[in-house]
C-alpha cells in the first residue's frame, strides 16, 4: 500500500460536523479512525511509510508529541519506527529540570514545556500533532527540541488547515497526511 492510498481511505472515514465549534466553520474530526483498530493501523502505517521513504538514510530517534492529541498516535508510531516518545506538555505537568517556552494563539499565549535530558544533543527528531493552523504551538515544540539540542527532521500532522499557512512558519520541513481545509 501507498501513503497516497492509505490517505483516502483515512479521508473517507473522517465526520465534518458544520457550525463547529462556531458558526460558518465546518469541523473535520479525525477522531472516528482511532475507533477503528483496522482504520488506527493504516493511520500509523501511513505515516511509518512516508518516513521510510523521506529518511531512509537516517535513524529517527525520537518522536515528539504535542499535549494532547499528539499523545493519540505519537507513543504508536514511536513504537512502530523504533523510536523512543517525547512529550510537550503545558506547564506544570513534568517533573525535573524543564525547558520551557511561550506561544501565541489566536487570542492570547500560551505555553509548552519539555524536560531536559529527554532528547540526547544531536538526536534525529520528528514533531507530530494533530492539525497544523497557524503553527504557533507546533513552532514552539521545534524551539524546545531545539533548546535541548535536538535535531527536527520534519513536523508531521494528520491534517492542515491549509489556508492559516501554519507550515510558513515552521523551522523544518512539513509533511501533512490528509489535505485539510482550503477555507
Amino acid at each position: 500500500m501507498s501513503t497516497a492510498s492509505l490517505a483516502r481511505e483515512l479521508k473517507a472515514a473522517l465526520k465534518t460536523y458544520p457550525d463547529f465549534p462556531s458558526e460558518g466553520i465546518s469541523f473535520e474530526d479525525f477522531l472516528p479512525i482511532f475507533a477503528n483498530h483496522e482504520l488506527f493501523q493504516k493511520l500509523i502505517e501511513a505515516f511509518k511509510i512516508h518516513i521510510q521513504e523521506s529518511f531512509a538514510d537516517k535513524k529517527i530517534d525520537f518522536v515528539v508529541g504535542l499535549e494532547s492529541r499528539g499523545f493519540l498516535f505519537g507513543p504508536t508510531l514511536a513504537l512502530a519506527i523504533g523510536a523512543g516518545f517525547v512529550p510537550v506538555r503545558k506547564p506544570g505537568k513534568l517533573p525535573g529540570t524543564i525547558v520551557q517556552t511561550c506561544y501565541k494563539k489566536e487570542y492570547g499565549e500560551d505555553v509548552f514545556e519539555m524536560q531536559v535530558g529527554a532528547i540526547p544533543a544531536d538526536s534525529n527528531v520528528i514533531v507530530v500533532d494533530d492539525i497544523l493552523a497557524t503553527g504557533g504551538s507546533a513552532s514552539a515544540a521545534g524551539s524546545l527540541v531545539k533548546q535541548v539540542g535536538g535535531i527536527i527532521l520534519e513536523f508531521m500532522f494528520v491534517m492542515e488547515l491549509e489556508f492559516l499557512k501554519g507550515r510558513n512558519t515552521l523551522p523544518a520541513p512539513t509533511f501533512t497526511l490528509l489535505s485539510g481545509q482550503q477555507k
